[in-house]
């Protein structure tokens, strides 16, 4: 991992588009409306998630010095929040994702603090999140097309193997 810099904008670009394919696919849009679509809703995400969570947290997933993803999280003294972990479809399903999330779970185990998150409900990670023991946080189920899940490590484990 590495921090983000502004000459990641193409790659982080590109990621983004590639989360969002499989929704677009279905829409009917042409290859150029599709593009100003994503370059639009990318921009906005990265001004949102840019005026409201530190960037500290914003990095670069590598894999033998190739960019294959993103992950931002935030810690505070009460939480850990997952803001986004995204993978190129040519790294996904092959463990480096429960890697990442087992190594937030240990960390924020350590420091005694949940894990959030927010996911949408067609998103194939959502299996892997509650595979790993993540649950809906109460009065989230509503009509939204996100869901907020949060993991708590189980009361004992203190991330030390001591308990």
């Amino acid at each position: 991992m590495r921090p983000v810099t502004l000459a990641d904008d193409g790659f982080l670009f590109t990621l983004y588009a590639s989360t969002r394919a499989r929704e677009l696919a279905s829409w009917g849009w042409s290859a150029a409306q599709q593009e100003i679509f994503l370059r639009t809703q990318y921009q906005a995400q990265s001004r949102h998630y840019a005026a409201i969570y530190s960037p500290e947290g914003h990095a670069l997933i590598e894999v033998d010095g190739v960019c294959v993803g993103r992950q931002w999280l935030v810690r505070t003294d009460a939480e850990t929040l997952l803001v986004d972990m995204a993978l190129l479809p040519s790294h996904q399903g092959q463990g480096l994702g429960t890697r990442l999330l087992c190594a937030i779970q240990e960390e924020a185990t350590r420091a005694r603090v949940p894990v959030r998150l927010n996911v949408t409900r067609d998103n194939p990670a959502l299996r892997l999140y509650t595979r790993h023991g993540f649950m809906p946080v109460p009065g989230s189920e509503s009509a939204s097309p996100y869901l907020e899940l949060r993991w708590q490590a189980p009361e004992g484990d203190s991330g030390t193997g001591l308990g």
